[in-house]
């Protein structure tokens, strides 16, 4: 059971504490789509807020498209189905009425060999995307104001899928699309909600990336003495805000967090001058080795150093790879 750990002399409101741990859980699948969140009064008891802001929180992350209250059974997480329009008014179908046939008649035939409805549309869309590859564009996008998230998941998505991939900002999706209406566009569970609004309508697909879960680094910190004090460095100013949530609902006030954006030489020179433990992204490695090296005549003991290999799931790179038809 994922626990929430809220802490009250933080500068950072209670809701807003609540909220980036509840979005956390779901962007790194521990809450996975169709998972029904804790009732307000389970909340209530293992948070120590009163239920009405429990239900705020729970009211701006369904404002946000990330979850679904069903009358009478609870708030659920929303699963992203990819969009397209009703079969029955598609115009495709209205300009070609033997086509929906054709697609049953395979359909069925699929059924016959084994398949499941989920690996049969596995096979319509790997063939479909390998045949528009060539023309179709994968496109990651993220606001502006964390346009280093974007540059991390470019990154891993260049290796891992062997094809160009842009980034674009989410301020400047809609112009983009006009442009290049085949792309396919990929961004994080926390951005999904806005993405959707803007790709929808132009009926190109958005497909959300699960965030890597950290366990191994979060292993790390739970067996870090008190007092010890954490760096956290990354492109994401993001996943730098997430960090310090996180890591102080594990430990409270046990630990000192500190922070930094890979171009900000003077708090990441900070840190390596008094961090016992330095956690960072790939992207950011080489940038906190240097710093290190740097400052070796004026620190007694080098700072630990931890590297984030990953910043999306590797699963979900295995899903998007099969929805892009990429072997």
């Amino acid at each position: 059971m994922v626990q929430f750990h809220i802490q009250p002399d933080s500068d950072i409101p209670a809701s807003t504490q609540l909220y980036n741990q509840i979005l956390y859980a779901i962007a790194s699948r521990q809450f996975p789509p169709g998972q029904r969140l804790p009732s307000t009064r389970a909340l209530a008891i293992q948070t120590g807020l009163h239920r009405n802001t429990i239900s705020k929180v729970y009211r701006q992350l369904e404002e946000d498209g990330l979850v679904e209250s069903l009358a009478g059974s609870g708030i659920y997480v929303r699963a992203q189905a990819h969009n397209s329009s009703p079969r029955s008014s598609s115009p495709v179908i209205e300009k070609y009425p033997a086509a929906e046939k054709i697609v049953r008649r395979s359909l069925e035939e699929l059924l016959k060999l084994g398949c499941s409805l989920n690996e049969a549309r596995e096979v319509f869309i790997a063939e479909i995307d390998w045949r528009l590859r060539s023309s179709a564009q994968v496109l990651v996008t993220v606001p502006s104001d964390d346009i280093g998230a974007g540059k991390l998941m470019v990154d891993e998505l260049q290796k891992a899928l062997g094809v160009s991939v842009q980034l674009v900002p989410i301020e400047e999706l809609a112009a983009i699309l006009e442009q290049t209406p085949s792309g396919t566009v990929v961004t994080s569970r926390y951005f999904i909600g806005v993405a959707e609004a803007i790709a929808s309508p132009k009926g190109v697909r958005v497909i959300p990336v699960d965030v890597y879960d950290y366990s191994q680094e979060i292993q790390t910190l739970k067996k870090l003495p008190k007092g010890n004090c954490v760096g956290i460095v990354s492109l994401s100013s993001g996943l730098l805000r997430a960090a310090e949530v996180i890591i102080y609902s594990l430990r409270g006030s046990e630990l000192l967090v500190r922070t930094a954006q890979t171009g900000d030489s003077y708090k990441l020179n900070g840190i390596v001058k008094s961090a016992h433990l330095i956690i960072s992204d790939r992207a950011s490695y080489a940038a906190v080795r240097a710093a290190v090296q740097a400052a070796r005549e004026n620190i007694i003991r080098p700072p630990q150093l931890v590297c984030c290999e990953n910043y999306i799931a590797t699963d979900s790179i295995d899903s998007l790879k099969r929805e892009l038809g990429i072997d």
